[in-house]
C-alpha cells in the first residue's frame, strides 16, 4: 500500500516531477558534499573555454541548501509547473518540455543583465507567470492580505521581493519578461488577422516523437484552483474561486 506522499509524487506529471526531483536531489548533493555550488554556477568563460556543458544545465537545479527559502522556491515551482502541466499542457507533454527549454534558453541569453550564478528562480517564474495569463478569471488571496485576479500575481509576488530584499529583483523581471514573450507567441499572436494563425515557437517535430507514447495520467484531474474556497461577493465570471497563497 502507497504512502500519501507516495501517491502524491506520482500524481505529479512527469515533466514537473523529474524537474522537482533533479533540483532536489542536487540541493541534497551539496548538502552533503558530493558537489561544491562552484561547480554548478551558470558561467560562460568555464562552459566554452573549459567544456564544462553539465553547467548549463546544472544552474537552473540548483535552488540553495536546505532552508525556508528553498522549501518556498519548491512550493511555487511544483505547484504552478503542475498546475500549467495538468491544464493548459495536459496531454501535451513535448509542448511543457519545449516551453521549458526555451524558457531555458531565453534566460540564458539574458543572463549577462544580471550576473545571477543560477536561473531557477526565474524559470519557475516564467512559468507563474503564463499560468496567470492562461488563468485571468482566477482570484488568488494573497496570505489573507488581499484579493486579486491571477493575472497580478507575478507583479505582487515581484513587490513583495523588493519589499523583503530591499533589492530589485532583476531575475524576477528576466522571468515575467520570458514568461510573456512565449505568451504573445503562443496565444496572442496566432489569433491576429497577420500571423495567419501560423505558430512561431510549436514544438518540433523531433521533440514531439522523443515524447510519443508519454502522456499525463488520465486519472489526475487538473488542480488550478487547488485549496480553493469561494469568495464571500464574487464578481460575475466563469470561476469565482480564491486560490490562497500560504
Amino acid at each position: 500500500m502507497a504512502i500519501p506522499i507516495e501517491e502524491w509524487y506520482y500524481e505529479v506529471p512527469i515533466i514537473t516531477r523529474t524537474y522537482v526531483t533533479a533540483a532536489f536531489l542536487t540541493s541534497l548533493a551539496v548538502q552533503v558534499g558530493l558537489v561544491n555550488p562552484f561547480q554548478l554556477y551558470f558561467n560562460f568563460d568555464k562552459i566554452f573555454y573549459d567544456r564544462q556543458y553539465w553547467r548549463l544545465v546544472t544552474n537552473f537545479l540548483y535552488f540553495g541548501p536546505f532552508s525556508l527559502d528553498f522549501l518556498y522556491h519548491m512550493f511555487f515551482l511544483t505547484r504552478y509547473s503542475r498546475m500549467l502541466e495538468e491544464g493548459s499542457f495536459r496531454g501535451r507533454t513535448a509542448d511543457y518540455f519545449w516551453l521549458l527549454f526555451l524558457s531555458a534558453f531565453a534566460l540564458i541569453l539574458l543572463s549577462p543583465l544580471s550576473n545571477m550564478p543560477f536561473l531557477g528562480s526565474p524559470l519557475a517564474f516564467a512559468l507563474v507567470y503564463i499560468w496567470s495569463r492562461r488563468n485571468p478569471f482566477i482570484r488568488l488571496n494573497f496570505v489573507g492580505l488581499f484579493v486579486f485576479s491571477a493575472p497580478f500575481l507575478p507583479w505582487v509576488l515581484l513587490g513583495f521581493s523588493l519589499l523583503l530584499n530591499n533589492v530589485f529583483p532583476t531575475g524576477d523581471m528576466m522571468g515575467i519578461a520570458v514568461g510573456h514573450v512565449y505568451y504573445f507567441f503562443e496565444d496572442v499572436w496566432p489569433n491576429e488577422r497577420n500571423s495567419g494563425g501560423r505558430r512561431w515557437l510549436k514544438t518540433p517535430q523531433i521533440i514531439v516523437r522523443m515524447f510519443e507514447g508519454i502522456q499525463n495520467d488520465p486519472r489526475t484531474e487538473p488542480i488550478a484552483v487547488d485549496a480553493a474556497e469561494p469568495i464571500a461577493n464574487p464578481p460575475a465570471n466563469p470561476n469565482p474561486d480564491v486560490v490562497h497563497l500560504e
